[in-house]
């Protein structure tokens, strides 16, 4: 058991750094057994600093010191200390060179931080604080210098020598060694520094900007993986080409590089040009890469590239100000990805995440706000909050200000910050001093934790024609806040007449019926509104939070009759969505611990059946409207769920619903089983999301049907997704044989390739048929696992334990033991993945006691491990409140 506590880092005492850096020189000498790491640093003291006679210190970590030279004299061990964490030299003069050279051993780094091998190639992983495990240096990224390296290694088995900015100079060295070297113009902080080396190929495009510079675009992976790699160009190219036009953000450097990687802790990494990718996040083709994933990799690949400006360019000034980077990218990214494909079905994408994972987050031991007072690993605030409740908090700045305004707002945020590292503060101080708006309430969002819950009331004077509804606004108590202040909060309104028409929103009582609007967004400042709006001599049914405009909880008496209503009327299509889920929750709740037997709700059936039969709605948007509210997002609904009765009620809805609408179901499936090549456009995306939803339902109820559409389907696919639909079909059927046969073939097929592999493990691990504990152990024990590859510990370990919840939450508790197991194991060898895998766990006060004592003793399990890691420990002990 730790007996050491790590040391808190609070924003509170964040100082300017003593030193800084102008230019960095690196060679690297790579070897089989380790690699010499030459660093020589132009340092200076800041003259912002009050610490005039400061050491010089460098952060390190798993390092061996072989040289230390000041100006070209070598230091002695006296005249220096070394403590395993920093190296420290006293009495350094105002401007002075440092020479570090030191030794690693990549081959031998599970962490994946720093510079490691993965499938025998050399890359590294730098953000947050990998660098250090490079070399010494000051490892914080206010901390900005220009980069020049230069790589040398063996060119047969390392003919491929990447690193940032533009080559500048290459050549033949003695033993069949050679040499690259790499100049990045642009001052950058140590995580954004990248390097590459191994046996790669390359696909090759270009890009023309605005101003007429071509841009070399390429992307580098191993030689299996070269027919993968046109989907990422053309999402890069389309990239690139709306960021000029929605932005005015041109590419600065020369080339663009994307390196795709077996090995990597996080889905990818924007290095200054030299982007480096979890190969599931880059690579695709029709025959291994579903829809989702096409569009996933559309997004990541956007994501990347837009942080040159809204991340590299300006980045953050401390790790506290993380979101300032990846919120304003998230939000970036999401718009892209709208103007792709379908705006609403992505605002539904968005706020299933939000709703199902961020707000859980948000009511967990681990909740922070999105610009966090303190941590102690900054690995563990890589969050939903972060990026996702961070994203929002862009996006209502884009609500609040309009279209106009925020661009106005992020040009001058770009213009006066060019080149600096800076805070969310002066982001929205940008757009105050853009849009000439006061912003100073607003910056709560970036301050408080938790979820704004809105509780809305209404009633309405038939005599006077007043409709009256008033909002209050509640923000929970998280750790270390409480009694908090009130948000500023978009709040988009529409109302709808008795035959579903939209009503003008009068507001004065006095304004002309034809000019106002008939939709508004109402600003919540105060803990209690009242909003009249007149001229509605009857009572309208509310379309409350359209669009989804702020990350909050809605709390309102809706009668099913409205809920249906505003399923076949609401002009909005988030909220069409959000009524059929809203309906379909209520009807699964009241069956949660109900009689065998009990009726469920009609209205419910008829509401699916007017769906499936709709051919004027945006197919996409039917698609979304035909899946039921997840188990996680039913049991974060519930106050002390019990998960098996969620998961039983659920799966009686489902199975109602299925077996009433049998006929509906197989017309559907036929209707959207359209002859011809595999199109990637939203209309064909939705096609076969609604065919592989019916025959989903279809499995479920163990239709003979069902099941020889699947099998046939499953033979004769010529794409992934749906080759993919019809496994998954299968594999939650009671067809036992079926399922065995379709899984044995689809491995045979794809054995060797890991990504596909990976959504083999995947499709298992998250059904309750197949990915019970004993298959999900067999699992672990397959010759395709590898506990060093974090792509294979998630789709089999995180899957499990975050999508098949009914085998999981087992109420003899082993699927709890079984995660504390693997977060022990995983945590002497990679720390960061260890501390993602446990957060199922530390939810425990959730849940009905049954389910919490047993998770609670697997998370003291975890805490009673010799040797944990810091990170781990934060999230284990703040877990168990102690």
């Amino acid at each position: 058991m730790r007996t050491t506590q790590p040391k808190t880092i609070r924003l509170s005492e964040y100082t300017v750094p003593a030193h800084l850096v102008d230019t960095v020189d690196l060679r690297f000498e790579l070897f089989d057994d380790g690699a010499r790491v030459h660093s020589t640093l132009s340092v200076r003291h800041n003259p912002d600093s009050a610490e005039t006679a400061a050491p010089l210190t460098l952060d390190g970590d798993s390092l061996k010191l072989e040289r230390v030279a000041l100006n070209g004299k070598d230091l002695a061990a006296g005249e220096y200390e070394e403590t395993g964490e920093q190296l420290i030299i006293a009495g350094v003069p105002d401007r002075f060179e440092l020479t570090v050279v030191t030794w690693i051993e990549p081959q031998n780094n599970t962490r994946l931080e720093g510079l490691y091998k993965s499938s025998g190639m050399f890359c590294t992983q730098c953000e947050a604080e990998g660098f250090r495990c490079i070399t010494y240096f000051p490892d914080r990224p206010d901390v900005m210098a220009r980069y020049r390296t230069r790589i040398e290694a063996d060119k047969a088995s390392c003919p491929v020598l990447l690193s940032n900015g533009n080559a500048v100079e290459r050549g033949d060295l003695e033993n069949g060694r050679h040499f690259v070297t790499w100049e990045d113009p642009f001052p950058k902080p140590s995580y954004l520094f990248g390097l590459v080396a191994g046996d790669l190929v390359e696909q090759r495009d270009s890009f023309t900007t605005g101003s007429g510079r071509d841009i070399d675009l390429r992307i580098y992976v191993e030689p299996r993986n070269a027919e993968k790699c046109d989907h990422a160009l053309a999402s890069l190219k389309r990239a690139m080409r709306w960021d000029e036009e929605n932005y005015g953000r041109e590419y600065d450097l020369d080339i663009f590089m994307i390196v795709a990687v077996d090995d990597f802790n996080m889905g990818a990494m924007e290095n200054k040009g030299l982007n480096i990718f979890n190969s599931s996040c880059v690579l695709a083709s029709q025959d291994t890469a579903t829809d989702l994933a096409f569009e996933r990799i559309e997004s990541i690949v956007a994501h990347e590239y837009f942080h040159n400006w809204s991340g590299n360019r300006v980045t953050c000034r401390d790790w506290f100000q993380l979101s300032l980077k990846e919120g304003f990218t998230v939000f970036r990214d999401s718009t892209f990805s709208a103007d792709m494909g379908s705006p609403t079905v992505k605002r539904i994408e968005d706020a299933t995440l939000l709703r199902t994972a961020q707000f859980a987050e948000d009511a967990g031991p681990m909740a922070h706000p999105v610009r966090p007072a303190a941590y102690m690993e900054i690995s563990n605030f890589y969050t939903l909050t972060i990026y996702e409740k961070g994203a929002e908090v862009v996006r209502m700045i884009h609500t609040l200000l309009g279209p106009e305004l925020f661009r106005k707002g992020s040009d001058l945020y770009f213009e006066r910050h060019d080149g600096q590292a800076v805070t969310t503060d002066d982001f929205v101080k940008a757009m105050e001093d853009a849009s000439g708006r006061d912003l100073s309430q607003y910056r709560l969002w970036y301050e408080q934790a938790g979820t704004p819950q809105l509780t809305v009331s209404d009633s309405h004077d038939s005599e006077q024609g007043v409709y009256r509804l008033t909002i209050e606004q509640t923000i929970p108590d998280t750790p270390g806040q409480t009694d908090k202040k009130p948000q500023h909060i978009p709040f988009a309104l529409g109302l709808l007449g008795a035959n579903g028409e939209a009503l003008p929103l009068i507001q004065d009582g006095s304004s002309d019926a034809e000019s106002a609007p008939l939709e508004q967004v109402l600003e919540l400042t105060e803990a209690r509104h009242t909003f009249e709006f007149h001229g509605l001599p009857g009572r309208p049914v509310p379309s409350l939070l359209r669009h989804f405009s702020a990350p909050v909880r809605v709390i309102y008496p809706w009668s099913r009759d409205q809920l249906v209503f505003l399923m076949s009327h609401d002009p909005d299509g988030f909220n069409r969505w959000d009524a059929g889920q809203r309906l379909a929750v209520d009807v699964i709740q009241s069956l949660v611990g109900a009689s065998e037997g009990t009726e469920i709700e009609p209205r419910l059936v008829e509401a699916y059946r007017a769906l499936l039969g709709d051919s004027t709605l945006d197919q996409a948007l039917v698609a979304k409207m035909l899946q039921l509210p997840s188990e996680a997002y039913l049991i974060e609904l519930a106050d002390s769920p019990d998960v098996a009765a969620i998961h039983h009620a659920r799966e009686q809805v489902l199975q109602h619903l299925a077996t009433s609408l049998r006929e509906e179901l197989i017309a559907c499936y036929h209707r959207n089983s359209v002859a011809g090549n595999y199109e990637l456009t939203p209309e064909s995306i939705a096609r076969r999301s609604l065919r592989n939803t019916a025959l989903s339902w279809l499995l479920v109820i163990n239709d003979e049907t069902g099941r020889d559409l699947a099998v046939q389907q499953f033979q004769e696919a010529d794409n992934m997704t749906d080759r993919m639909g019809a496994l998954r079909a299968l594999v939650n059927s009671d067809y036992a044989a079926e399922r065995s046969k379709a899984l044995e073939e689809f491995y045979a097929h794809f054995q060797d390739d890991p990504q596909v592999v990976e959504q083999w493990f995947s499709v298992q691990a998250s059904s309750d048929r197949a990915g019970q504990l004993p298959q999900v152990n067999a699992l672990l024990e397959h010759p395709a696992f590898d506990w060093k590859n974090p792509n294979k510990i998630r789709s089999v370990v995180g899957v499990f334990a975050g999508q098949n919840l009914a085998a999981f939450h087992n109420p003899d508790g082993s699927g709890y033991a079984f995660l504390a197991d693997k977060v022990c194991r995983l945590d002497d060898s990679n720390p960061q993945i260890a501390a993602r895998l446990v957060t199922p766990l530390t939810r425990w006060k959730k849940f009905a006691p049954a389910y919490g004592s047993l998770m609670r003793e697997s998370l003291e399990q975890i805490r009673d491990k010799s040797g944990l890691s810091a990170d781990l420990y934060e999230v284990v002990h703040k877990s168990l409140g102690s």
